[in-house]
């Protein structure tokens, strides 16, 4: 018989899962760190700064203050425990998680390694060489060591108008030949050849065919999210659906993933067998608009209510919420939205946008919903232990800051 949990066992399954309602450590230690980068599975990455970097605030929001110098040493200096690579976009993942990617690829227009190569028959060969001759280095330190026919973007091309030096660079890192061996102090890649990026024990591992690579990549998606549906695990490492469909059904024969019923979803679902299902939760956390728990938009509308999506990609006059905007997670619900800004030159970590959310028509959820008044003592409090750790002096609301919730926030923070 099909098990049925309601919505809020569901969501409380999706925070457990997530690491997002454990006890912050007293003093977060490496340990912690790999340990939470292998129970998420993934970091997304992104150049965007106007808070924190992109991966820098999942760990914040599951571990409280941390060093993000324990990262760096994670991810720049050998042995590394974590590894750049192409899975849900540009991510950081645990280095056992590396050879299960290496068949994955983009497929990005003009992206094309053949036609490359008979356009230009010498430059994979010439960036290899460079690399291995002088390696690691940037693309721009790579790039200065190529004749400028090599170099000169070309706008009638795609995208970003990439150079023939680029598109290469970027092949061979989808190929899995280059790997940056850490990020510069402009956040550049840095790439060296894998083999010499690779920490010995995987080094030494043998291919990992595709099928086996989509089960294991499954497998680390279902646990990430202790429940969800296809859709779910496959948006995850970017995979197809069919493939994630074939990958589930190998899991729930060895009893890896379990049938579930959610109230009020059509979709089939599963629960991971070791998924937790907490009889309640005391998660707070600020939720970056890259971290794992709201990447799927579809689920976090089915879980929590939130219609969410990222300001940063929409035009001005047409956000809602604002630029960077970080749900807050309180208890088991998303209960308010704040467009964020780290003010470096004023020190001061600057509320933009605040927004109180609903809990709707449901019954069960208003039976657990926060008080107004508890939401912004927790929210303030959420607030003024971000700006501690981003070196802020303080927590301040913008003059021009809109929102139901700014009035009362500002009184809260300026106490």
């Amino acid at each position: 018989m099909v098990r049925t949990l309601s919505l809020a066992q569901a969501r409380r399954v999706a925070i457990a899962a997530q690491g997002l309602d454990r006890r912050e450590p007293e003093t977060v230690s490496m340990r912690d760190i790999t340990a939470t980068i292998k129970q998420i599975g993934l970091l997304q990455i992104d150049s965007v700064n106007v808070l924190a970097r992109a991966h820098l605030l999942p760990l914040f929001a599951r571990l409280g203050p941390y060093d993000t110098a324990l990262l760096d040493r994670a991810t720049g200096r050998a042995p590394r425990r974590i590894l750049e690579t192409w899975a849900h976009e540009a991510t950081y993942v645990p280095a056992s998680t590396f050879p299960l990617l290496t068949w994955k690829r983009r497929r990005w227009p003009g992206m094309n390694p053949a036609a490359l190569e008979a356009e230009h028959p010498d430059l994979f060969a010439l960036i290899r060489q460079i690399v291995t001759d002088h390696g690691p280095l940037t693309s721009r330190e790579i790039t200065e060591r190529i004749d400028p026919r090599y170099t000169q973007r070309d706008n009638s091309r795609w995208g970003w108008a990439w150079s023939p030096a680029k598109v290469a660079l970027e092949i061979l890192f989808d190929a899995g030949e280059l790997t940056p061996a850490r990020r510069s102090g402009q956040f550049e890649r840095v790439y060296d050849l894998t083999e010499r990026v690779l920490p010995p024990t995987v080094r030494t591992q043998g291919p990992v065919s595709k099928d086996d690579s989509l089960v294991e990549l499954v497998r680390i998606a279902s646990r990430a999210h202790g429940i969800g549906t296809i859709r779910c695990f496959a948006d995850y490492f970017r995979l197809d659906q069919r493939d994630a469909r074939r990958a589930v059904e190998q899991l729930e024969s060895a009893g890896d993933l379990l049938p579930v019923s959610v109230t009020g979803w059509e979709r089939p679902t599963w629960l991971h067998a070791k998924a937790r299902v907490p009889r309640q939760t005391s998660a707070r956390a600020l939720l970056a608009p890259f971290d794992p728990l709201v990447f799927e938009r579809r689920r976090l509308l089915e879980l929590f209510g939130m219609h969410y999506r990222l300001g940063i990609y929409t035009p001005a006059h047409k956000r809602t919420h604002g630029y960077y905007v970080l749900p807050f997670l309180l208890g088991e619900h998303l209960v308010a939205r704040l467009d964020l800004k780290h003010d470096r030159h004023r020190g001061a970590l600057v509320v933009r946008t605040a927004f109180a959310e609903t809990p709707g028509p449901n019954e069960e959820a208003l039976a657990t919903w926060p008080e107004r008044s508890m939401i912004l003592q927790e929210l303030a409090s959420e607030l003024a232990v971000m700006a501690h750790w981003l070196g802020a002096e303080r927590v301040t609301v913008d003059p021009q800051a809109h929102g139901d919730l700014v009035a009362e926030l500002a009184s809260q923070v300026s106490r």
